[in-house]
Formats: C-alpha cells, structure tokens, sequence
C-alpha cells in the first residue's frame, strides 16, 4: 500500500490540467465565482459629480455538494476538495460619481484569514446610470486577486491513509477567479422614492486559475495549475431603501442559472 500512494503522489500532477467545462472542476470553479463577481448593487442613484460614497456587502457562499467537489479530470478519484470553508464573504466598496452620468467604484478584501482562507481581492467597475422615476444603469466590471487555503490537502486528509495526501503536509493552494463582466440594471421608484425596486442581466468571462501548492510524504512539491475558461449569463434582482439622502441600504439575489446564486445584503453611505 506504501509502495502504491508514493506512486501515486509522485504521479500527482505537475503542470498544467485544463478540465473541459463538463468536469467537476469546471462546476466548482462556476459555483464559487458566484459570490465573488462585482455586481452594481443597484447601481448609482446619485448624479451629482464627485460625490463620494462607501459601501459593504455580505454575500452568501453556496455550499457545493461533495459529488461535485470530486476533481474528474485532474485527479480522478480524489477524495472532494475543501471548499466549504466560508458561508459568508463581506466586501467593503468605495465609489464616485464622474461627469456626464458616468462612475467608478472599487472594492478590496484584505488578507485576513478566517477559517484558514485567507483573500486578497479587487474589484473593479466603471458604469453609467440615469434617471429619475425610472434609471438605467450599464457597467463593465472585474475580479481580480487570489484566496489562499488548504483546498485540495487539509489537516484532516493527512491522516487519511487513503488519500493522496496522506503523510504529506497541508496544502498552500491559491485561487484566482479572474471575472470580467457586462451588466445592465433598471431600477424603477414608486411613491416618494424612498423604496426602488430594480431587475437586471449580464454576461461574465470566467478565467478562473487554480494553483496547487502540496508537498507529500516524500517530500515532493505538487505545483499543478489547473485553467478553465467558462461564459456565464447572469440575472440578478433587488430592493433599495433610502431613508435619507446619505444612506441606503438593500438586498439583492444575484444568480448564473447555470452554477448557483447568491443573496447580497448591503448599506451605502454618500459622504459629500
């Protein structure tokens, strides 16, 4: 058994796997760039130029059954990856309106570890919005970065003498989601304005690279990078409540129907 799992881990791969979107992989790396995609949140309900504004979300992280963890093109066989180590990943934001309708915002996670996972992301995005009663809302937009943690080895599969992580040491993999999109939102206020209800769609370009980072039992390095790229359509939909002129907050269900979806809770502060 020994003289198998040596062989097997030394075997374990080094390189590059490029899984076809059908793979496990292709499925997990779709599931989790759900919550990580930069979505406008209703968009930017003030026009005034140069104002400023600061932001945090919460977004739920989908759990992602243990079928599909599985890899089935990289490492078949393996036991399913550790990606359930959130269920919730907060993003702070900061924005500001531009002349002629036009806006910029972006947001940073800092490496904080929590739970093991440590991230370090950007996003990025430069929209349009107008409109009063009815406002129309185009944006571009990107996530960039890595998370780092133990998603192919933890602690608990090193003792796992049927692993190929058995004997070895926990793993150091980084993630790097690599989203671009395009999206457009139309946000509609009844009344007096101090609720807007909006709906919209969008496509990403998902880029997602995988790095492992494992060394096993006989002290040999797993560097496998493993690439997938996937185009994903995206709907979303959501609520905004505007007790003042400084402050709103909301939620919002942002979904790719064809991995998972995802609810936003969020507050917006305009400071000038």
């Amino acid at each position: 058994m020994a003289v198998t799992l040596v062989a097997a881990t030394s075997a374990w791969g080094q390189g590059v796997c490029r899984p076809p979107d059908t793979s496990n992989e292709a499925k997990t790396f779709g599931i989790l760039s759900v919550p990580l995609a930069y979505s406008g949140l209703g968009g930017a309900t003030h026009d005034r130029p140069w104002t400023v504004w600061a932001a945090l979300e919460f977004s739920t992280v989908p759990t992602i059954d243990s079928a599909t963890r599985v890899p089935s093109t990289c490492l078949p066989g393996k036991e399913a990856e550790n990606t359930n180590l959130l269920s919730v990943m907060p993003r702070p934001r900061i924005g500001l309106t531009l002349p002629g309708h036009f806006f910029i915002e972006g947001s940073w996670v800092p490496p904080v570890n929590v739970n093991g996972v440590e991230a370090n992301l950007f996003g990025l995005a430069l929209g349009w919005s107008h409109g009063s009663t009815v406002r129309i809302t185009l944006r571009g937009h990107a996530t960039i970065g890595e998370i780092r943690g133990p998603f192919t080895c933890p602690e608990s599969a090193l003792s796992d003498s049927a692993s190929p992580c058995f004997g070895g040491t926990v793993s150091d993999d980084r993630y790097h989601p690599n989203i671009f999109g395009l999206d457009g939102t139309v946000a509609w206020a009844p009344g007096a304005g101090r609720w807007q209800l909006y709906a919209g769609g969008g496509y990403n370009r998902l880029e997602p690279e995988f790095q492992v980072h494992f060394v096993n039992r006989v002290g040999q390095l797993d560097d496998t990078q493993v690439i997938v790229e996937l185009d994903r359509g995206t709907v979303f939909g959501g609520i905004l409540w505007l007790p003042t002129s400084w402050l709103e907050a909301g939620g919002e269900i942002y979904a790719a129907p064809a991995d998972a979806a995802t609810v936003r809770l969020f507050a917006k502060v305009y400071l000038n």
